[in-house]
Protein backbone atom coordinates (compact mmCIF):
# COMPACT_ATOMS: atom_id res chain seq x y z
CA UNK A 1 0.00 0.00 0.00
CA UNK A 2 1.07 3.60 -0.41
CA UNK A 3 1.08 5.93 2.51
CA UNK A 4 1.97 9.63 2.93
CA UNK A 5 3.63 10.76 6.27
CA UNK A 6 3.60 14.67 7.25
CA UNK A 7 6.72 16.09 9.86
CA UNK A 8 9.45 15.11 7.76
CA UNK A 9 11.99 13.29 10.46
CA UNK A 10 10.62 14.24 13.74
CA UNK A 11 10.31 12.99 16.68
CA UNK A 12 6.74 10.64 15.50
CA UNK A 13 7.09 11.01 11.89
CA UNK A 14 10.35 9.43 11.43
CA UNK A 15 9.72 6.30 13.37
CA UNK A 16 6.04 6.19 12.18
CA UNK A 17 7.52 5.94 8.77
CA UNK A 18 10.15 3.36 9.52
CA UNK A 19 7.53 1.37 10.84
CA UNK A 20 5.31 1.55 7.84
CA UNK A 21 8.82 0.80 5.80
CA UNK A 22 9.19 -2.57 8.08
CA UNK A 23 5.79 -3.62 7.09
CA UNK A 24 6.51 -3.61 3.41
CA UNK A 25 4.82 -0.22 2.38
CA UNK A 26 5.91 2.57 -0.03
CA UNK A 27 5.70 5.50 2.12
CA UNK A 28 6.47 8.88 0.82
CA UNK A 29 7.40 11.77 3.81
CA UNK A 30 6.97 14.98 3.26
CA UNK A 31 9.19 18.29 4.81
CA UNK A 32 9.75 21.62 3.73
CA UNK A 33 13.60 21.44 3.43
CA UNK A 34 15.46 19.60 0.44
CA UNK A 35 18.52 18.95 2.35
CA UNK A 36 16.19 16.60 4.72
CA UNK A 37 16.16 14.43 0.70
CA UNK A 38 18.62 11.86 1.86
CA UNK A 39 18.29 10.78 5.24
CA UNK A 40 14.58 10.47 4.49
CA UNK A 41 15.64 8.14 1.17
CA UNK A 42 17.92 6.53 3.25
CA UNK A 43 15.21 5.02 5.35
CA UNK A 44 13.47 3.82 2.01
CA UNK A 45 11.21 6.54 1.92
CA UNK A 46 10.30 8.67 -0.85
CA UNK A 47 11.33 12.62 -0.31
CA UNK A 48 8.13 15.33 -1.19
CA UNK A 49 10.22 19.14 -0.50
CA UNK A 50 7.59 21.49 -0.34
CA UNK A 51 5.30 23.37 1.61
CA UNK A 52 2.02 22.46 3.85
CA UNK A 53 1.19 25.90 3.38
CA UNK A 54 0.69 25.20 -0.50
CA UNK A 55 -2.36 23.20 -1.25
CA UNK A 56 -1.53 22.24 -5.09
CA UNK A 57 1.73 20.28 -3.59
CA UNK A 58 -0.01 18.47 -0.91
CA UNK A 59 -2.91 17.41 -3.54
CA UNK A 60 -0.25 15.95 -5.87
CA UNK A 61 1.79 14.28 -2.82
CA UNK A 62 -1.34 12.62 -1.76
CA UNK A 63 -3.00 11.70 -4.80
CA UNK A 64 -3.12 7.88 -5.16
CA UNK A 65 -1.97 7.51 -1.03
CA UNK A 66 -4.02 4.70 0.57
CA UNK A 67 -3.71 6.66 4.01
CA UNK A 68 -2.29 10.17 4.59
CA UNK A 69 -0.93 10.63 8.45
CA UNK A 70 -1.12 14.27 8.73
CA UNK A 71 0.22 16.70 11.93
CA UNK A 72 1.01 20.73 11.52
CA UNK A 73 4.74 21.41 11.83
CA UNK A 74 5.51 24.05 14.65
CA UNK A 75 5.81 27.64 13.12
CA UNK A 76 7.04 29.94 16.08
CA UNK A 77 7.39 33.09 14.22
CA UNK A 78 3.47 33.00 13.29
CA UNK A 79 1.41 35.99 13.93
CA UNK A 80 -1.04 33.98 15.19
CA UNK A 81 -0.40 30.89 16.45
CA UNK A 82 -3.75 29.25 16.54
CA UNK A 83 -4.76 30.73 13.06
CA UNK A 84 -2.15 29.35 11.33
CA UNK A 85 -2.42 26.19 13.06
CA UNK A 86 -6.09 25.98 11.73
CA UNK A 87 -5.48 27.36 8.44
CA UNK A 88 -3.14 24.21 7.77
CA UNK A 89 -5.87 22.23 8.46
CA UNK A 90 -8.00 23.58 5.98
CA UNK A 91 -4.99 23.00 3.73
CA UNK A 92 -5.19 19.33 4.54
CA UNK A 93 -8.55 18.84 4.01
CA UNK A 94 -8.61 20.25 0.79
CA UNK A 95 -5.90 18.37 -0.53
CA UNK A 96 -7.17 15.38 0.82
CA UNK A 97 -10.44 15.90 -0.82
CA UNK A 98 -9.03 17.22 -4.34
CA UNK A 99 -6.57 13.64 -4.42
CA UNK A 100 -9.66 11.44 -3.28
CA UNK A 101 -7.38 9.93 -0.06
CA UNK A 102 -9.98 7.96 1.73
CA UNK A 103 -8.08 7.15 5.40
CA UNK A 104 -6.34 10.07 7.29
CA UNK A 105 -4.67 9.62 10.86
CA UNK A 106 -4.24 13.11 12.02
CA UNK A 107 -2.14 14.49 15.36
CA UNK A 108 -4.17 16.28 17.15
CA UNK A 109 -4.23 16.47 21.19
CA UNK A 110 -5.64 16.14 24.11
CA UNK A 111 -7.66 19.64 24.91
CA UNK A 112 -8.64 19.64 21.04
CA UNK A 113 -12.06 19.69 22.51
CA UNK A 114 -11.47 23.23 23.21
CA UNK A 115 -12.40 25.92 20.72
CA UNK A 116 -10.82 28.63 22.79
CA UNK A 117 -8.94 28.81 25.96
CA UNK A 118 -6.40 25.95 25.35
CA UNK A 119 -3.51 27.49 23.37
CA UNK A 120 -2.20 26.12 20.60
CA UNK A 121 -4.19 22.93 20.92
CA UNK A 122 -7.97 25.33 20.44
CA UNK A 123 -5.93 25.50 16.52
CA UNK A 124 -6.12 21.95 16.39
CA UNK A 125 -9.83 21.95 17.47
CA UNK A 126 -10.44 23.61 14.07
CA UNK A 127 -8.07 21.23 12.79
CA UNK A 128 -10.16 18.23 13.81
CA UNK A 129 -13.36 20.35 12.33
CA UNK A 130 -11.94 20.67 8.95
CA UNK A 131 -11.08 17.12 8.56
CA UNK A 132 -14.45 15.66 10.20
CA UNK A 133 -16.39 17.99 7.60
CA UNK A 134 -14.55 15.83 4.69
CA UNK A 135 -17.54 13.53 3.43
CA UNK A 136 -16.55 9.89 2.97
CA UNK A 137 -13.08 10.05 4.51
CA UNK A 138 -12.37 7.98 7.27
CA UNK A 139 -10.27 10.11 9.76
CA UNK A 140 -8.79 8.62 13.41
CA UNK A 141 -7.89 12.28 15.90
CA UNK A 142 -5.14 10.64 18.10
CA UNK A 143 -4.91 13.32 20.91
CA UNK A 144 -1.64 12.59 22.81
CA UNK A 145 -0.99 14.42 26.50
CA UNK A 146 1.83 16.33 27.22
CA UNK A 147 5.03 15.13 25.74
CA UNK A 148 7.92 14.44 27.68
CA UNK A 149 10.21 16.19 25.46
CA UNK A 150 8.25 19.36 26.96
CA UNK A 151 10.48 19.06 29.48
CA UNK A 152 13.37 19.33 27.64
CA UNK A 153 12.70 23.26 27.63
CA UNK A 154 12.98 23.32 31.28
CA UNK A 155 16.77 22.02 31.43
CA UNK A 156 18.29 25.67 31.87
CA UNK A 157 16.25 26.81 34.39
CA UNK A 158 16.84 23.12 36.34
CA UNK A 159 20.79 23.83 35.86
CA UNK A 160 20.83 27.56 36.92
CA UNK A 161 18.01 28.23 38.83
CA UNK A 162 17.77 24.70 40.75
CA UNK A 163 13.84 24.57 40.20
CA UNK A 164 11.39 23.15 37.46
CA UNK A 165 8.25 24.42 37.09
CA UNK A 166 5.10 25.73 35.46
CA UNK A 167 1.87 27.13 35.85
CA UNK A 168 -0.42 23.69 35.85
CA UNK A 169 -1.17 24.00 39.19
CA UNK A 170 -0.28 22.67 43.11
CA UNK A 171 0.80 19.05 42.64
CA UNK A 172 -1.00 18.46 39.48
CA UNK A 173 -1.32 15.64 37.54
CA UNK A 174 0.42 15.28 34.74
CA UNK A 175 -0.98 13.28 31.51
CA UNK A 176 1.67 12.35 29.81
CA UNK A 177 3.23 10.58 26.85
CA UNK A 178 6.39 9.82 24.80
CA UNK A 179 7.30 10.75 20.92
CA UNK A 180 7.54 6.64 20.33
CA UNK A 181 4.20 5.84 22.35
CA UNK A 182 2.11 8.15 19.67
CA UNK A 183 4.27 6.51 16.58
CA UNK A 184 3.27 2.77 17.77
CA UNK A 185 -0.22 3.98 17.80
CA UNK A 186 -0.36 5.77 14.63
CA UNK A 187 1.80 2.89 13.13
CA UNK A 188 -0.95 0.46 14.44
CA UNK A 189 -4.13 2.68 12.78
CA UNK A 190 -2.32 3.05 9.49
CA UNK A 191 -1.73 -0.66 9.09
CA UNK A 192 -4.72 -2.02 10.05
CA UNK A 193 -7.14 0.64 8.69
CA UNK A 194 -10.17 -0.65 10.32
CA UNK A 195 -11.07 2.87 11.48
CA UNK A 196 -14.29 4.19 10.05
CA UNK A 197 -16.21 7.55 10.31
CA UNK A 198 -14.58 10.14 12.15
CA UNK A 199 -13.19 9.16 15.51
CA UNK A 200 -10.83 10.09 18.24
CA UNK A 201 -8.10 8.04 20.61
CA UNK A 202 -6.59 9.28 23.72
CA UNK A 203 -2.55 8.40 23.65
CA UNK A 204 -0.90 8.15 27.22
CA UNK A 205 2.44 6.81 28.41
CA UNK A 206 2.44 7.67 32.09
CA UNK A 207 0.85 9.95 34.85
CA UNK A 208 2.52 11.75 37.17
CA UNK A 209 2.06 14.13 39.75
CA UNK A 210 4.66 17.72 38.97
CA UNK A 211 5.77 16.77 42.38
CA UNK A 212 6.88 13.12 41.07
CA UNK A 213 7.88 14.56 37.49
CA UNK A 214 10.30 16.92 39.67
CA UNK A 215 11.58 13.68 41.66
CA UNK A 216 12.14 11.55 38.78
CA UNK A 217 14.13 14.04 36.86
CA UNK A 218 15.91 15.52 39.75
CA UNK A 219 17.26 11.99 40.71
CA UNK A 220 18.44 11.30 36.72
CA UNK A 221 20.55 14.43 37.38
CA UNK A 222 21.68 13.63 40.77
CA UNK A 223 18.95 16.07 42.55
CA UNK A 224 16.67 14.12 44.15
CA UNK A 225 15.71 17.24 46.02
CA UNK A 226 14.33 19.12 42.97
CA UNK A 227 11.52 21.00 43.78
CA UNK A 228 8.58 22.10 41.74
CA UNK A 229 7.65 25.48 41.74
CA UNK A 230 3.99 26.41 40.76
CA UNK A 231 4.05 29.65 38.78
CA UNK A 232 1.44 32.60 38.00
CA UNK A 233 0.43 32.81 34.58
CA UNK A 234 1.82 36.10 34.56
CA UNK A 235 5.41 34.78 36.04
CA UNK A 236 5.01 31.74 32.62
CA UNK A 237 4.62 34.55 30.67
CA UNK A 238 7.41 36.99 31.92
CA UNK A 239 9.97 33.49 32.31
CA UNK A 240 9.32 32.45 28.46
CA UNK A 241 10.14 35.93 27.36
CA UNK A 242 12.53 36.20 29.30
CA UNK A 243 14.13 33.60 27.88
CA UNK A 244 13.28 35.27 23.83
CA UNK A 245 9.79 33.04 23.56
CA UNK A 246 8.44 34.91 20.99
CA UNK A 247 4.87 36.99 22.73
CA UNK A 248 2.25 34.98 20.66
CA UNK A 249 4.16 31.51 21.41
CA UNK A 250 4.57 32.62 25.27
CA UNK A 251 1.06 33.41 25.57
CA UNK A 252 -0.42 30.64 24.15
CA UNK A 253 1.91 27.87 26.10
CA UNK A 254 0.71 30.24 28.94
CA UNK A 255 -2.97 29.86 28.29
CA UNK A 256 -2.56 26.10 27.82
CA UNK A 257 -1.10 25.70 30.81
CA UNK A 258 -3.98 27.42 32.45
CA UNK A 259 -6.35 25.15 30.72
CA UNK A 260 -4.54 22.42 32.17
CA UNK A 261 -4.45 23.94 36.27
CA UNK A 262 -8.54 24.57 35.49
CA UNK A 263 -9.20 20.60 34.22
CA UNK A 264 -10.46 21.86 31.19
CA UNK A 265 -7.85 20.36 29.10
CA UNK A 266 -7.82 16.89 30.51
CA UNK A 267 -12.10 16.72 30.96
CA UNK A 268 -13.00 14.86 27.87
CA UNK A 269 -10.02 12.49 28.06
CA UNK A 270 -11.05 11.67 31.37
CA UNK A 271 -14.44 10.31 30.24
CA UNK A 272 -12.97 8.20 27.48
CA UNK A 273 -9.56 7.27 29.10
CA UNK A 274 -7.92 4.28 27.31
CA UNK A 275 -7.70 1.29 29.35
CA UNK A 276 -4.19 0.33 28.14
CA UNK A 277 -1.03 2.91 28.45
CA UNK A 278 1.91 2.95 26.01
CA UNK A 279 5.11 0.75 27.43
CA UNK A 280 7.56 4.25 27.75
CA UNK A 281 7.49 5.33 31.36
CA UNK A 282 8.96 8.62 32.47
CA UNK A 283 11.38 7.12 33.89
CA UNK A 284 13.09 5.66 31.00
CA UNK A 285 12.99 8.93 28.98
CA UNK A 286 15.56 10.45 32.29
CA UNK A 287 18.37 10.03 30.90
CA UNK A 288 17.25 12.51 27.52
CA UNK A 289 16.97 15.05 30.05
CA UNK A 290 19.84 13.99 31.64
CA UNK A 291 21.80 14.67 28.55
CA UNK A 292 20.43 17.86 27.81
CA UNK A 293 20.83 19.58 31.18
CA UNK A 294 24.51 18.44 31.23
CA UNK A 295 24.35 20.88 28.12
CA UNK A 296 22.52 23.70 29.31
Amino acid sequence: MKFVVTGSLGNISKPLAEKLIAAGHSVTVVSSKPDKTAQIEALGAKAAIGSVEDVAFLTKTFTGADAVYTMVPPNFSAANWKKYIADIGENYAEAIHGAGVKNVVNLSSMGAHMPEGCGPVSGLFFVEKALNALESVNVKHLRPGFFYTNFLANAGMVKHMGIIGGNYGENAKLVLVHPSDIAEVAAEEILALKFKGKSIRYIVSDEKTTNEVAEILGKAIGKPELPWVNFKDEETLGGMLQAGVPEEIAKNYAEMGAAMRSGQMDSDYLKNKPTVFGKTKLEAFTPIFAAVYAQS
